[in-house]
């Protein structure tokens, strides 16, 4: 039978009811589709009982808090934003490997939670879990590919149940409820964004420094592509970004010799994630973006364009 979101959300609403009960909960929000999805539902089945979160890690896009709280505010979900970003940073230096990372940003997030749960008296911890989270994440008879912070990283000691209402679904389905739900486009048609944020995007050890890199680059692809998107030059990709290597390479900045950071820009096309292929963006757009970035970002000298499907690759770099 095919995916009726109408059906899917009355059933939600009463599963989150009875599985948290007259209890309070928490949901952490990031403000892409699958989380403010859960805040919805959850919204609606608990009314007072769910604090919604925003944690701002210093991995976001640039103005994410902003954006997400003025978006989800228009669908009905108030929003509290915590700063962490000293925390986060201070917690991954050093840490290189992606997997670790990874652990480290779900403890990191479990942590925070717990603080506001404390605060808050919440016995529930809601996520926007889908079905690729866990899939990827591997366990029985499930090979790992790649630890989702809110699969691997979540500690065995945590206090908190969780209620996880998307679990079994794919991401073309979570829009699909997304717009049955009436939230903004920003919200329902929104790129998938990755819960580590922009972890993920920096290749090695994680920086403030380099974390600025990618904000800044990520910010221009997105605008150079959806600019093109709307006018015609390409089809709208499915997910699109930029990402920093950790090694630099000679250049010339002026007269002189530069030694700066390569960024890779990446753009695919997919349905739910589990599959994709590279967006075949024309010459002139992506030289627009790679003179935009080596120009607006002055420690990077050199721009690629990842031409790699999934598989061999991910989505995302990490």
């Amino acid at each position: 039978m095919p995916f009726d979101p109408g059906e899917f959300i009355g059933k939600s609403v009463d599963s989150i009811r009875a599985a948290v009960g007259k209890k309070k909960a928490i949901i952490a929000v990031s403000g892409g589709v699958d989380s403010s999805v859960a805040a919805v539902l959850a919204s609606r089945a608990l009314g007072r009982n769910i604090r919604c979160v925003f944690v701002d890690t210093g991995l976001m896009r640039k103005g994410e808090a902003l954006q997400v709280k003025s978006a989800l505010g228009r669908a009905g979900v108030q929003l509290r934003v915590v700063d962490a970003s000293k925390s986060f940073f201070a917690a991954l230096r050093g840490a290189e490997e992606p997997e670790k990372k990874r652990k480290i940003i779900g403890k990191m997030f479990i942590q925070v939670f717990e603080e506001e749960a404390n605060k808050w008296g919440a016995a529930y911890l809601v996520q926007g879990t889908i079905a690729p989270d866990w899939i990827e994440s591997g366990g029985g008879s499930r090979k790992k590919i790649k630890s989702h912070h809110n699969v691997g990283g979540l500690p065995k000691e945590m206090r908190m149940k969780l209620c996880e209402p998307l679990r079994d679904l794919y991401k073309h389905e979570v829009r699909m409820v997304a717009r049955e739900l009436k939230l903004p486009p920003e919200i329902s048609e929104r790129q998938p964004f990755p819960g580590p944020g922009l972890a993920v995007r920096i290749v090695g050890e994680i920086t403030p420094e380099k974390a600025e890199i990618v904000r800044g680059a990520c910010a221009i692809v997105e605008e150079e592509l959806e600019s093109a998107s709307a006018s015609g030059k390409i089809e709208h990709p499915w997910q699109y970004f930029a990402a920093l290597l950790p090694t630099k390479t000679v250049g010339v900045r002026g007269d002189e010799r530069s030694y700066q950071y390569t960024v890779v820009v990446r753009a695919v096309r997919s349905l739910d994630g589990m599959t994709a292929n590279f967006s075949h963006i024309p010459p002139e757009v992506l030289q627009k973006i790679s003179t935009r970035i080596t120009n607006e970002i002055r420690s990077v000298g050199r721009v690629l364009y990842d031409i790699t499907n999934k598989p061999p690759a991910t989505v995302e770099l990490e």
